[in-house]
């Protein structure tokens, strides 16, 4: 409690006043470390489910997918057309603060786990005769070199995430349109 007398009034009124723009200036500070911090990916354990469709993540194949949202609500897709899916329709409402994805360069496809990267810098192939949890999927990576030795032995077209159409991930048939799902 500051005591007022007319020897320590002014010493009291610039003090008050630095600890108000103090107080200011931590809050300011605060508000924008969410925005700045860096984010990473939350491994998934046996019982995370896919927020579309409420699968388990770890009973399929190939890369899964999470997002997490402002706010920190975190939603995990067992496969990349899922999670491309979500994140490319034009009706996205939630804003994004960060989208993952696995490096299938470091991972076992059969049952993917870790190795966690951000599926904007992701290398992408698309046509694979490797499948995920819904069928065909894109394969992700975090080098090219990588995703290029994939394509040698499992075949596909290399893609970046800006090239990847809201058309190519249509979740009414997989990747590759297969109606009959």
């Amino acid at each position: 409690m500051i005591r007022y007398t007319k020897a320590n009034d002014s010493r009291a009124t610039v003090s008050g006043w630095l600890g108000v723009a103090v107080l200011a200036s931590l809050i300011a500070v605060s508000g924008c470390a969410g925005e700045d911090t860096p984010v990473k990916a939350v491994e998934p354990d046996r019982s995370s489910m896919c927020a579309l469709d409420g699968m388990l993540l770890a009973d399929y194949p190939g890369p899964k997918g999470q997002i997490l949202y402002d706010g920190g609500e975190r939603a995990f897709y067992c496969d990349t057309i899922e999670l491309l899916s979500i994140y490319l329709r034009p009706e996205q409402q939630k804003r994004v603060r960060a989208i993952f994805t696995q490096d299938m360069g470091k991972t076992d496809w059969k049952q993917p786990n870790n190795h966690w990267i951000d599926a904007k810098t992701a290398y992408y192939v698309q046509g694979s005769d490797l499948h995920g949890s819904m069928g065909p999927t894109l394969a992700t990576f975090a080098s090219e070199e990588d995703a290029r030795s994939f394509i040698k032995k499992h075949g596909g077209k290399l893609l970046r995430f800006d090239q990847i159409t809201v058309d190519m991930v249509d979740l009414r048939g997989g990747a590759k349109h297969d109606h009959s799902m």
